[in-house]
């Protein structure tokens, strides 16, 4: 078969809303959660869902409700077409950014006309290293002969070793942290998420009526005074991050609907934004969480464009040393990253994270003018996920 390089595009995106741990979308199962944002996806474009030709979704631990393939399992839940073929990745934190540059290729490369990449993770319900039982006992996923290469450390660890590298301070941390929340504020009073967000009727944590979800769960209102009192997060010194300055754990899904650009066009369908490039690349994975820095510069370099020429950039908030050693690194002016808030005030439900960025970055073009954007993603094991974005 001859398949040609198609452009492709991305025409519509959904998000839910991110609820905090044990909030309100805490009593969902993945599969509905996930399958809610897949089928208001089809609805809002109008597209016929037989039109798809696979969905690729990411989540990490794939285990109890998150496993047999979770995103297959969501699109059947849903009531979706059967003929219609699933598959589920895991890169860590990046895994449903991985999975919208595995649709891209999917599309680009002629395999299908039409791709949907999502996300899902249910924190309150499957917590992070679930997927690592103790019972039964079925080994570790690090073995000595990995220590003779590398030093085994957390993304905690990998989080206080950047602030310590790029000389950041706590005060800089917590002023950051403190951004990203009056950001987050601003955003849902301006109705800047208004578009992106599908509410969600999930069942009441204390057993009663279920509840419509339609809000973002985890702004806080804060203060600097308020972020210099909370305890380090490790006990270690020097400490710097504290639960104001990482990401929180978090429930949540995002859709994303790609086409190639002739088959939009023929389905009368608005493309919100043209996909130019995607990466995947390693990076330390002792320090662990630099990898936007190298993906920032494999994009750039590789499409002969420079930071100047990104009006907006969605990084992942994983923890406040991450987004400002990435900014030391690169020059950044952080006035056009996140400018909606991030993961510190909203949430970061791990694999569903990746897409909620890009549908965060693809609305925020469409409502600003703006006209090009990054998305960018630290991942466990020493990974950066990136993808560029082009306003049509």
């Amino acid at each position: 078969m001859n398949m040609q390089q198609q452009d492709v595009v991305i025409v519509e995106a959904v998000r839910s809303p991110v609820g905090r741990r044990n909030g309100g979308l805490s009593g969902l199962h993945a599969a509905d959660l996930l399958g809610h944002v897949q089928r208001e996806l089809i609805d809002r474009s109008g597209i016929d869902p037989h039109e798809v030709g696979q969905v690729v979704g990411g989540c990490v631990q794939q285990v109890g409700m998150q496993s047999a393939n979770v995103t297959r399992n969501a699109w059947l839940t849903a009531g979706l077409p059967l003929e219609v073929a699933a598959t589920t990745v895991n890169t860590q934190c990046g895994s449903s950014q991985q999975a919208t540059n595995m649709a891209v290729a999917l599309v680009g490369s002629g395999v299908v006309d039409v791709a949907i990449s999502c996300g899902v993770e249910v924190m309150s319900q499957v917590p992070m290293g679930s997927s690592i039982p103790k019972d039964p006992d079925v080994g570790k996923s690090i073995n000595r002969n990995y220590w003779k290469h590398y030093e085994h450390t957390t993304q905690f660890e990998g989080a206080e070793r950047i602030a310590e590298k790029w000389s950041l301070t706590r005060e800089e941390l917590d002023e950051f942290g403190k951004h990203s929340q009056d950001r987050a504020e601003a955003a849902w009073a301006e109705g800047r998420y208004d578009a992106q967000v599908a509410p969600i009727e999930a069942p009441a944590a204390d057993g009663g009526s279920p509840q419509l979800v339609a809000r973002d769960e985890g702004l806080r209102e804060t203060t600097l005074d308020a972020l210099a009192g909370l305890k380090p997060v490790l006990d270690r010194t020097p400490a710097f991050h504290t639960a104001g300055t990482a990401s929180q754990i978090s429930d949540g899904a995002a859709a994303i609907l790609l086409m190639n650009e002739a088959r939009a066009s023929q389905l009368g369908l608005r493309p919100l934004a043209r996909v130019v490039d995607t990466c995947i690349v390693g990076s330390d994975p002792v320090l662990m969480l630099t990898g936007p820095i190298p993906a920032t510069d494999h994009l750039l370099e590789r499409n002969g464009w420079s930071l100047d020429d990104l009006d907006l950039v969605e990084i992942n908030e994983a923890f406040a040393s991450v987004v400002l050693a990435w900014q030391r690194e690169t020059g950044a002016d952080l006035e056009r990253v996140n400018p909606n808030g991030g993961a510190i005030a909203l949430g970061h439900p791990l694999g569903g994270t990746g897409t909620i960025l890009v549908t965060k970055a693809v609305h925020e073009l469409d409502r600003s003018g703006g006209e090009r954007a990054l998305v960018t993603m630290c991942c466990g094991g020493g990974l950066g996920t990136g993808t560029l974005l082009e306003r049509i």
